[in-house]
């Protein structure tokens, strides 16, 4: 053997050391990778099924709120409804009994005053009393 063949075995036994060595981390750092990549995956899967969760639950109030919302537009139309007759029925009282009420109303004033002017003695005089007018 001469010294070239050995030198050239050493180096091939330093590469060989020197591979080896950098092996190690390497293959760490590939277990590192994986551990990462199931804890990612599991992440995913966690959020995924809390999302569905979130989803569906919000689905569900959504659903009873639409409920609610459809039986506040029942009442209002109910109470649109009563509004209209109530309009209505004080139209109708107003037409029919508002007239004689008013006349009844006045009828029964002008007897009352002529009481309290016969009462008073005023009314023996052959005149007619205006109300604001002195004399």
């Amino acid at each position: 053997m001469s010294v070239g063949e050995i030198a050239g075995l050493m180096a091939a036994a330093a590469l060989v050391a020197l591979v080896g060595f950098l092996a190690v981390p390497i293959l760490k750092l590939g277990r590192t990778v994986d551990e990462f990549t199931l804890v990612v995956r599991d992440l995913r899967k966690e959020h995924v099924a809390k999302t569905a969760t979130t989803v569906d639950e919000t689905n569900e109030l959504l659903a009873s709120t639409n409920a609610q919302l459809r039986r506040i537009d029942a009442i209002t139309s109910n109470a649109q409804t009563v509004t209209t007759n109530v309009a209505a029925m004080s139209s109708l009282f107003a037409a029919t009994l508002g007239g004689p009420l008013v006349r009844t109303a006045a009828f029964t004033y002008g007897v009352r005053r002529a009481i309290t002017a016969r009462r008073d003695g005023a009314a023996g005089t052959g005149r007619r009393r205006r109300f604001g007018s002195r004399g």
